[in-house]
């Protein structure tokens, strides 16, 4: 039997930013809504997400089945909390189980297709572990052209797109999390590299704070808010700039934050 292909699908990056979606096609190619529309079997974060995008995707290609036969199943979440040992260990192999169960379609020979809530699936998402599974069963993995919030961000800062990292959510703690901004300011100093993260919007204004206190004054720093919507904005000025002219944030507006610093 001919094995189906795992396609990384790209979404838009308005997620639940009601009443500033953007048009499909303002952000992705045509062609990448034309496979959309092929696909039938899906690996998503969240389903309802999924068949939001779908119905936008259908609005401009016809979607090769109904909606509501479209097969959409949701990523594994990892459990919260810590457990004993041998529990751990049983979670983990029902874990992996599960991820195995999500290529099955592909490996029955329907294309599959992987999909985010927003941006690049796979990147700050935990689908990778579907892609890893794929390379793993001899599947073909197809990403496709689309936006990524933190390539966005690190092209608009102007700050070091040759050497970068994610480093995702920091800690909610304030002391830990001055803890984390310092030894990340640190690194990148000493090696150069734009050091990227994000967090959950609500707590946008709080992050900013965090990292005005903490960081050096000649630490550049650079915000990229609600990227590819209508009124975003990219900012970068040193820590001693931002002080002297503070810029408020949404608290419903999904932001990257990223800081190079100084040698």
């Amino acid at each position: 039997m001919t094995r189906g292909r795992l396609f990384l699908v790209p979404n838009t990056l308005d997620f639940g930013m009601d009443g500033q979606e953007v048009d499909l096609r303002e952000v992705l190619p045509d062609a990448v809504l034309a496979r959309a529309a092929a696909i039938t079997h899906w690996a998503a974060e969240n389903a309802k997400t999924t068949r939001a995008f779908l119905k936008r995707v259908g609005a401009i290609h016809p979607l090769s089945v109904p909606l509501q036969e479209q097969r959409i199943d949701e990523l594994p979440r990892p459990p919260k909390g810590r457990a004993p040992a041998a529990t751990a260990a049983a979670g983990a192999a029902a874990e992996d189980k599960a991820w195995a169960a999500l290529l099955q379609p592909a490996l029955d020979g329907h294309d599959l297709g992987l999909i985010s809530e927003a941006g690049m699936p796979a990147v700050a998402d935990p689908g990778a572990r579907l892609v890893a599974a794929a390379h793993a069963a001899g599947v073909e993995v197809v990403p496709l052209t689309g936006p990524s919030s933190l390539l966005m961000a690190v092209a608009a800062s102007g700050l070091n797109g040759q050497s970068f990292a994610f480093v995702g959510y920091l800690p909610v703690d304030a002391a830990e999390r001055a803890t984390r901004i310092k030894a990340l300011e640190a690194a990148s100093a000493r090696d150069q590299q734009t050091q990227l993260m994000i967090e959950t919007p609500y707590r946008n204004g709080a992050l900013l704070q965090a990292l005005l206190a903490t960081l050096k004054p000649t630490t550049a720093l650079s915000v990229s808010c609600g990227l590819s919507l209508k009124d975003a904005w990219t900012h970068t000025a040193t820590v001693a700039q931002w002080r002297k002219t503070p810029r408020a944030l949404a608290d419903k507006v999904p932001a990257v934050f990223s800081i190079l610093g100084v040698r």
